[in-house]
C-alpha cells in the first residue's frame, strides 16, 4: 500500500484529528506526512521551547537584542504581569478605552459637526493589519456603531481615495493615529495629509484626533501640545505585530461596536490551552511542530493560508506579517548566520481555486497549506440553490474537494476548524498563531521579537530622501542648463549612486508641481533633467 493511501485512512484521521472544545477549535494533521518517530525526536527541542515560553510570560528578557520583555500575553490576563505597575497599566488602559468609547457612542464627546459616526485608523504594519483584520472579520454593517476606515500606506493616490470618501464626513470622523515610536514616516505622512484635509474644511484636527503611541514619543508630545482628544499607551514590551489585544486593536474594535471583553476572553482561553507542555494537548505546539516538519526547520517550503470564509480574507495578510517578520532572521540567538523564515501567502477559498490551486496541485511542490474551515455558514437560514443544497454546502464541498485534490498529488495540509466567527474566535485565532510563532522561533533558536531588516529598510529610505533634497537643490540652483545623471551625481558627490539618482529624478519629473522636466533619449546616459 502506498503511503498516501495509508495516510488517507479513517484510522489515521481519527488519530490525528484533535478537538479543543473549550476554545471551539479542532486541528486535523492527518494530511501531514510526519511519523511518530519524528514527534519523539523533536520532543527535547519542544520541551526547551515550552520552558522558554514560560520564562517569557514570567517577564524574562525575551528580546535580547533590544533588552526588552515580551508581554502581549499579559494584555488578556493582567494577573500574569510580572509587576503591579504593569498590571495596573494594563487594567487602567482597558478601563479607559471602555469609558472613552462609551462617551463617543453616547455623544458625550462629539466632532465639530455632530456625533462621531466614522473613525479613521492611520497606521502601518502591526498598527493597521490587526485592526483591519478584526474589522473585516466581525463587521455587521447594519449593527456596527461606527464605520471604520484605514490609511495604511504613504501612497498619495490611496490617501486621496480615503479623503474623497470622507470629504463630507470629516466633522463626524474620529482619527486614530497609531505609531509606537511616534516617528513612523508612513503614519506621519498620512496624519499630515488628513490634517491638511481638516484645515481645508475649516475644521480643527485636534478636536477629532486620538494618539496611540509610546509615552514621550514625538507623536505623544504633539498630541499633548495640540490638545488632541485623548492619548492611549503603547508599551515597549508589546511589539507591533503582537499588539492587536492592546489599545492598538481594542480601541478600534470597541468603537466599531465589538465586544472586546470577548475578544480578550477568547485570546486568554487559547493562551491557557496552549500553555500545556505536551504536543498532544497543545494546538499551538502542534502547529509549530508541523511547520518545523514541513519546512525542514529551515524554511524550505512556503505556507499557503486558505481560510474558507470571506470574513477571514485578511487573516493571511495578518499572518504574513506575524510569521514572516517574526521568523525571517539572518542570525540565530548564538549569532550564527542561518537565514531563517517561512514565506506566507494566501487569499481565501474558494476564490483561490480559480487562481493558483492549479499550480499548487500540479506545479512545484514547495509549500504546505493551512486550511481554515468555519462550520457555521451564516447568522440566518439559507435558501437552497439546488434541491437540498445551499451556498454554504458548496463552500464546504470546495474546501473538502481542494484538500483531497492536493493530497492526491502528495501535497501536505493542516486544517483548522472553528465553529463560527465571533469575537472570541478572533481572539482565539490571534492567540493561537502568536503562540505557535513563539514556539517555532524557539525550535529554531531565533529572536522572534525584533525586526532589524525593517529598520534597515527605514534607514535606506531616509538616505533616499536626503539624496533627493541634494538633487532638487542642485537642479534649482543650476536651472539654466539641463543635466545628465552623471553630471548630477558628480555635482552632489553621489558617484556610485547613479541608479538612485536616476530613479529619484524620474519620479520627481512625473510630479508637475516639482518643476523638474525630463528629456528622453534612446541612450539612458544621455537622458537629461532640468529645473523649469
Amino acid at each position: 500500500m502506498s503511503y498516501i493511501a495509508d495516510t488517507a485512512s479513517w484510522d489515521r484521521f481519527c488519530h490525528r484529528y484533535m478537538e479543543f472544545p473549550n476554545i471551539g477549535l479542532a486541528i486535523d494533521l492527518s494530511r501531514m506526512d510526519y511519523t511518530d518517530e519524528f514527534i519523539t525526536k523533536i520532543e527535547p527541542r519542544l520541551a526547551k521551547a515550552f520552558l522558554e515560553m514560560e520564562k517569557l510570560e514570567a517577564g524574562d528578557i525575551a528580546n535580547p537584542d533590544e533588552n526588552r520583555m515580551v508581554g502581549h500575553y499579559w494584555l488578556r490576563n493582567s494577573c500574569l504581569a510580572p509587576t503591579d505597575e504593569v498590571r495596573q497599566a494594563i487594567d487602567r488602559t482597558l478601563a479607559g478605552i471602555k469609558a472613552f468609547v462609551e462617551e463617543i457612542h453616547t455623544g458625550a464627546i462629539c466632532g465639530e459637526e455632530g456625533q462621531f459616526e466614522h473613525f479613521l485608523v492611520i497606521g502601518i504594519g502591526g498598527s493597521a493589519l490587526g485592526p483591519q483584520f478584526t474589522s473585516r472579520a466581525l463587521t455587521q454593517p447594519s449593527k456596527d456603531k461606527m464605520t471604520a476606515w484605514f490609511i495604511d500606506n504613504t501612497d498619495p493616490d490611496g490617501i486621496d481615495q480615503i479623503k474623497e470618501k470622507l470629504s463630507k464626513k470629516l466633522g463626524k470622523t474620529l482619527v486614530i493615529v497609531i505609531s509606537k515610536s511616534g516617528g513612523t514616516k508612513e503614519t506621519r505622512n498620512g496624519m499630515l495629509e488628513i490634517q491638511s484635509a481638516y484645515k481645508t474644511s475649516n475644521l480643527k484636527f485636534a478636536n477629532h484626533a486620538i494618539a496611540i503611541t509610546g509615552e514621550g514619543s514625538n507623536l505623544d508630545k504633539v498630541a499633548e501640545e495640540e490638545g488632541w482628544i485623548r492619548r492611549f499607551p503603547m508599551w515597549d514590551w508589546v511589539g507591533g505585530r503582537t499588539s492587536e489585544t492592546s489599545a492598538v486593536g481594542m480601541l478600534p474594535a470597541a468603537l466599531q461596536g465589538f465586544d472586546i471583553d470577548q475578544i480578550l476572553a477568547g485570546a486568554a482561553a487559547c493562551d491557557s490551552v496552549t500553555r500545556a507542555n505536551n504536543f498532544a494537548s497543545n494546538p499551538a505546539a502542534q502547529l509549530a511542530v508541523m511547520w518545523f516538519h514541513a519546512v525542514d526547520g529551515r524554511g524550505s517550503r512556503d505556507m499557503v493560508v486558505l481560510p474558507y470564509k470571506d470574513r477571514l480574507e485578511l487573516f493571511s495578510r495578518y499572518l504574513q506579517q506575524l510569521i514572516m517578520e517574526s521568523l525571517g532572521k539572518e542570525k540565530d540567538l548564538s549569532g550564527q548566520i542561518v537565514n531563517q523564515g517561512i514565506t506566507v501567502y494566501g487569499n481565501k477559498g474558494s476564490t483561490d481555486q480559480h487562481a493558483y490551486i492549479q499550480q499548487l496541485r500540479e506545479g512545484v511542490s514547495n509549500f504546505f497549506v493551512t486550511f481554515i474551515r468555519v462550520l457555521k455558514d451564516r447568522a440566518g437560514e439559507s435558501i437552497e440553490v439546488e434541491k437540498g443544497v445551499t451556498t454554504g454546502d458548496y463552500l464546504d464541498g470546495f474546501y473538502q474537494g481542494t484538500r483531497d485534490a492536493l493530497y492526491q498529488n502528495g501535497r501536505q495540509s493542516i486544517s483548522i476548524t472553528v465553529r463560527e466567527i465571533r469575537e472570541s474566535t478572533v481572539g482565539m485565532l490571534i492567540a493561537l498563531f502568536e503562540r505557535a510563532t513563539g514556539l517555532y522561533s524557539n525550535l529554531i533558536n531565533i529572536n522572534a521579537y525584533h525586526q532589524p531588516g525593517v529598520e534597515a529598510g527605514k534607514k535606506a529610505a531616509g538616505e533616499v530622501i536626503a539624496l533627493q533634497s541634494k538633487i532638487i537643490n542642485f537642479l534649482r540652483d543650476n536651472s539654466d542648463l539641463s543635466h545628465t545623471i552623471e553630471s548630477i551625481s558628480e555635482a552632489i558627490e553621489a558617484n556610485g549612486q547613479q541608479e538612485k539618482v536616476f530613479l529619484i529624478c524620474e519620479h520627481l519629473a512625473e510630479q508637475g508641481e516639482r518643476r523638474i522636466k525630463k528629456t528622453t533619449s534612446k541612450l539612458l546616459d544621455q537622458v537629461t533633467f532640468q529645473w523649469v
